[in-house]
Parts: C-alpha cells; sequence; structure tokens
C-alpha cells in the first residue's frame, strides 16, 4: 500500500509539474510591448493578458475618438493575442478595467457588453488618474486554458 501512494504521489508530482512552467505569448495582431513584460504568459493553465490600451498594433499609436474607439481597440488587441494562442474571448474568465473617468461607466458597460454575450467574466474596475499613452482606458484579463491547450 505504501509503494502505491508513493508511485501515486510521484505520478501526480511529474504530471502538474507541466503546469509550473510558464508560455510566452507573442502576436503581431495586439501591440507589441514598450517594456519589460509580454503580451500574455500562460501559466498554471491561466493566460494572462497584460494590461491594453487602444493602441493600434500597425502604428503603435493611441487611436484618436476617445473612449468610443479606444474600448473596440482593445478589445481587438485582447482578441487577438487569445487567440495567439486557440483562444477566445469565452474562455475570459477576470476583467480589470482601469477608466481615468468613471463617469462614463455606462458607455464601458455598453462596449464592454458587446464583446461578452453570456457566462460573464468576473469584472473590477478602477478609477486611476493616468493611463499608459495618453489613453482614458486599459484592460487586462485572465483566460483558462482549455485542457487540451495544456502542454505536458
Amino acid at each position: 500500500m505504501k509503494r502505491i501512494l508513493l508511485l501515486l504521489a510521484f505520478l501526480l508530482c511529474t504530471g502538474l509539474s507541466a503546469f509550473a512552467q510558464k508560455q510566452i505569448i507573442r502576436t503581431d495582431g495586439a501591440p507589441q510591448p514598450v517594456g519589460p513584460y509580454s503580451q500574455g504568459v500562460v501559466a498554471q493553465g491561466l493566460l494572462f493578458v497584460a494590461g491594453q490600451v487602444g493602441l493600434d498594433p500597425a502604428t503603435r499609436k493611441l487611436v484618436e475618438g476617445g473612449l468610443e474607439k479606444e474600448v473596440p481597440q482593445i478589445m481587438e488587441n485582447i482578441k487577438a493575442i487569445l487567440a495567439a494562442h486557440g483562444m477566445d474571448m469565452t474562455h475570459v474568465v477576470n476583467t480589470t478595467i482601469f477608466m481615468k473617468n468613471l463617469a462614463q461607466f455606462e458607455k464601458v458597460n455598453d462596449l464592454y457588453a458587446s464583446y461578452f454575450t453570456r457566462d460573464f467574466p468576473a469584472r473590477t474596475t478602477v478609477g486611476v488618474d493616468a493611463i499608459p499613452a495618453g489613453g482614458a482606458i486599459e484592460i487586462a484579463v485572465v483566460a483558462v486554458v482549455p485542457f487540451r491547450k495544456r502542454k505536458k
């Protein structure tokens, strides 16, 4: 019995060791990092997407038009990072939103809702003084990697 327990413990530990690794996600479909961070990192069965602002991936400049243009660009950037790992918005389980002007919360809800139609992720929204690149909003997400995508 003791040998069986030791064998099971060994198999469990070695089988889970693959989840202790991290994988860096990169795509040209989203803006390249402007500092020492990655667009996305897979670890422990989760994909952590770095906070995105409304930068156009081609020009690396903030899209013009304020919140109404920034949110769709941000969400497209997030979708591109998810897609680089074979995922989509249905895999998102948590969203963190940083806004310069919380009075625009309803507008963000309207724009956000078009990307999540059911089984909504958990969400936190925080008011901040400044956003990188002079943006009005920044959004970061965490997504669950489907079991078939997890590498051993």
